[in-house]
């Protein structure tokens, strides 16, 4: 394992009243740091400008002074990232609005690096939110990995302490997808300082 530690951005995306995804990214943020491969970096949404409309310009075009002040620091910490989680829930079968702000805000920001997944939800435990997540990010030339975390019924899968009831199983399921994010996360990182991704080109 390299000496240098990948950039992970943890992308809290629910900003509802009463969310739940504090707790489930509480949890993860444990197994990303002791993974070893990756500087982990936790970004709550809920604490970023992110305005629905956006500027009169495609954001591959855009620059800085088009975003909202607020909105520059974590767009810094994104443009620096080598790989990112994203923890979602499942609104009306699909991801909530505040991650869809946040994606359609940013576009170089997001090529050429790897994404996972971590979901929570009723039945389906967010992975509806998850695949139509994935087409997003394809069409923002990111990498999703296979693999990744959900939690049906959330309400009843974690204990008073914020862990997870099935301690085992999820943080298996979480290190196959770290894994998964290493690889890809320095295999990418290598070739963007190689050839700088240019896909309009």
């Amino acid at each position: 394992m390299s000496a240098h530690p990948l950039k992970l951005v943890v992308i809290l995306g629910s900003v509802r009243e009463g969310r739940f995804g504090e707790v489930v990214t509480n949890w993860f943020a444990g197994p990303a740091k002791e993974h070893g491969a990756f500087d982990v970096e936790v970004v709550d949404l809920a604490e970023t400008e992110l305005p629905l409309a956006l500027p009169a310009i495609p954001p591959a075009m855009a620059t800085e002074e088009l975003r909202p002040a607020g909105m520059l620091p974590l767009s810094a910490k994104l443009a620096a990232a080598d790989a990112f989680v994203v923890v979602t829930p499942e609104y009306n079968h699909s991801f909530p609005a505040s991650l869809k702000a946040l994606i359609d805000w940013h576009f170089t920001e997001w090529q050429a690096k790897p994404v996972g997944f971590v979901s929570y939800g009723a039945q389906s435990g967010g992975l509806r939110a998850v695949e139509q997540l994935r087409q997003v990010f394809a069409e923002l030339h990111a990498v999703t990995v296979r693999d990744g975390v959900a939690f049906p019924f959330y309400w009843e899968a974690f204990g008073e302490d914020g862990s997870p009831n099935d301690t085992d199983g999820t943080n298996g399921a979480a290190k196959v997808m770290l894994d998964e994010l290493a690889w890809w996360g320095r295999a990418l990182h290598e070739a963007r300082a190689k050839s700088p991704y240019s896909p309009q080109a």
